[in-house]
């Protein structure tokens, strides 16, 4: 495991010169984890990224070693822009409301991350938002429900594993290609809030079409 923090840097975005705190670097000895993340990191736009149910951001080493084989390039711990880099563990089989202890903290998946133009641009890969949601290994937010610290090396445990297959995998999918999917996750209350309202957006959009559904099959 590693443990990645990152400081607000320049970074051209779309054609405009903006910053970002999404280059990420491992962090040698103990690092503090609060509420709101890690120690020393930085989150920049906090209108999409950042607060308590997306204090930390975990991606699997095993899933960027994939990538660096596809990209031709090495993309050593935090290039996604994670705050953990985990290993033995396959994230994208992680079930929402699963509980991980590293250290002396313990973390509660909630949500995914779906990709932006923030992240094509540090990675310099035109066409990579399209690439990574084909790819569907999103990482996971994680909430903390106890802080405390975490180091390189720290085993990562599932503590609790959720008795349901709303997996991270799944969830992306949800966001992204197959919204129909959405409605399932209102079954799981640890799922981030603002997920569970758009799932009940989700509902309420069709929930015309499905009365005058039912309508047209009482009366034929």
């Amino acid at each position: 495991m590693s443990a990645n923090v990152g400081r607000s840097r320049p970074l051209r975005i779309r054609g405009r010169d903006r910053h970002s705190a999404i280059d990420k670097r491992p962090v040698a000895g103990p690092v503090g984890v609060h509420r709101l993340g890690l120690d020393g990191d930085v989150q920049v736009e906090r209108r999409h990224h950042g607060g308590p149910d997306q204090a930390v951001y975990a991606y699997a080493a095993e899933d960027l070693e994939v990538w660096a084989g596809r990209l031709g390039r090495p993309l050593p711990p935090g290039s996604f822009g994670e705050n953990l880099t985990v290993s033995g563990l396959d994230v994208t089989e992680s079930r929402i409301g699963e509980r991980w202890r590293i250290g002396t903290v313990l973390l509660e998946i909630d949500d995914v991350r779906t990709p932006c133009h923030t992240f094509q641009a540090w990675l310099g890969e035109p066409g990579w938002i399209k690439r990574f949601r084909a790819e569907g290994r999103p990482g996971a937010y994680l909430r903390v429900l106890e802080t405390g610290t975490v180091q390189a090396g720290d085993p990562l445990e599932v503590v609790e594993r959720r008795d349901h297959d709303l997996t991270v995998g799944l969830m992306f999918r949800a966001l992204t290609t197959e919204r129909e999917l959405l409605p399932r996750f209102l079954a799981e209350p640890r799922t981030r809030a603002k997920v569970l309202a758009r799932a009940r957006r989700y509902v309420a959009a069709r929930a015309p079409d499905q009365g005058a559904a039912s309508v047209a099959a009482t009366t034929a």
